[in-house]
C-alpha cells in the first residue's frame, strides 16, 4: 500500500442534489429540489447521468425523491466521514481538515498535526474558506457489493441528520447497519435565514413500505446469509480503517478541483482572493514573498 494515499471505497458515481452552472463566465453551484445520480464521467453539458438515474426517475415521476440503499459498513465513521475542510482555490488540494479539536494542515515542512479552535476560532478559516464537509457512501444496486456511490455536502441539515439517524439505527439493529434496507430522502425545509425559501436536505430511513420491525428482521436474516456464505464484515471494515487513516487528506488532487467549484466557489463561502492561497498564508516562503512584492509594484508600474 502506497503511504500518504488515502484509500477510499470504490466509486462508481455520484449522488448530489444540485449541479454546477456557468454564469457571467464563473462557474457556480446551483441547488435543487431533487437527487441526480451520475457517473464519473463529465461531457460538456456536465456530469454524465448514470444508468440507475433514469429508472429511478421513470418511477418517481420526473423526480428522484428517495433513493433505496444498503450500507457497507457497520461503524458509522466508515460509511460518512464529515470533518471542517479548507480547500485551495487555485490547486483544488486540500489544505487542513480538522474536528474542532485537532486538525492536519499542510505546510512547507510537510503535514502538521495542529489544535482545531472549528472555523470560529481558526483566524486562517475567517474569510469563509473552512466548511463543515461530509462524504457518505452508499451501495445502490446488487451489481457491486463493494462497489459505491458517494454523496457529497457541506450542508449543517444534512450532516447533523445523517450522522443522528447512523448512530440511532446502530444502536437500534445492534450494529447491523450494513444490512438494514435504508432509502436516502430528499426533505425540505424553510428558515428565517433562507427567508422562507425551502432548503433541501438529505435524510436516512426505512425503506419507504418497509417497518421498523421489518427491516430489523431482514438485517438479523442477511447477516446469517453472508456469515454462513464467508462474508467477512469485520475484516472487511478493518480493511476500510486501514485504508482511510494510510493518508492525511481523503480527497486527491485528481478531484479536488470538482469538489472546489460545487462546494467552495469564490465568493461563496470560498478563498476569496485566489491569489493568497492558505499555503501562503501558512509559511510563506522567501519566493512567495518576493512575488508577491512583485505583484504589488505591477500596480504602479507604467
Amino acid at each position: 500500500m502506497l503511504k500518504g494515499l488515502v484509500i477510499t471505497p470504490p466509486v462508481l458515481g455520484r449522488i448530489s442534489i444540485g449541479k454546477v452552472i456557468e454564469k457571467n463566465g464563473k462557474k457556480l453551484p446551483e441547488k435543487d429540489d431533487q437527487f441526480t445520480i451520475t457517473s464519473q464521467l463529465q461531457g460538456s453539458e456536465g456530469w454524465v447521468p448514470h444508468p440507475c438515474d433514469e429508472g429511478l426517475r421513470k418511477a418517481q415521476g420526473g423526480k428522484i425523491r428517495a433513493i433505496p440503499i444498503r450500507l457497507l459498513f457497520n461503524d458509522p465513521d466508515l460509511n460518512f466521514r464529515a470533518e471542517y475542510a479548507l480547500f485551495d482555490r487555485r490547486t483544488g488540494r486540500p489544505v487542513c481538515v480538522g474536528n474542532g479539536e485537532t486538525c492536519k494542515r499542510r505546510a512547507e515542512s510537510g503535514v502538521q498535526s495542529l489544535p482545531c479552535p472549528s472555523p470560529d476560532g481558526c483566524a486562517l478559516a475567517q474569510s469563509g474558506a473552512c466548511k463543515p464537509y461530509g462524504r457518505l457512501n452508499v451501495l445502490i444496486g446488487d451489481d457491486d457489493p463493494l462497489g459505491s456511490f458517494v454523496f457529497r455536502t457541506t450542508g449543517f441539515n444534512s450532516i447533523r441528520t445523517l450522522s443522528a439517524r447512523l448512530a440511532y439505527f446502530q444502536a437500534i439493529s445492534g450494529n447491523r447497519l450494513a444490512y438494514l434496507p435504508l432509502e436516502l430522502r430528499l426533505r425540505g425545509k424553510s428558515t428565517r435565514q433562507s427567508m422562507g425559501t425551502p432548503i433541501y436536505y438529505v435524510d436516512l430511513t426505512v425503506r419507504n413500505g418497509v417497518s421498523v420491525e421489518e427491516a430489523l428482521t431482514e438485517a438479523k436474516r442477511l447477516e446469517a446469509d453472508r456469515q454462513e456464505a464467508g462474508f467477512d464484515q469485520v475484516a472487511l471494515e478493518t480493511a476500510a480503517r486501514l485504508g482511510f487513516s494510510n493518508g492525511a487528506f481523503e480527497e486527491g488532487d485528481d478531484e479536488g478541483d470538482s469538489v472546489v467549484e460545487e462546494f467552495f466557489p469564490e465568493g461563496g463561502g470560498g478563498q476569496g482572493d485566489p491569489g493568497i492561497t492558505p499555503e501562503k498564508a501558512l509559511a510563506p516562503s522567501l519566493a512567495d514573498k518576493l512575488e508577491d512584492r512583485g505583484a504589488s509594484l505591477a500596480k504602479y508600474a507604467v
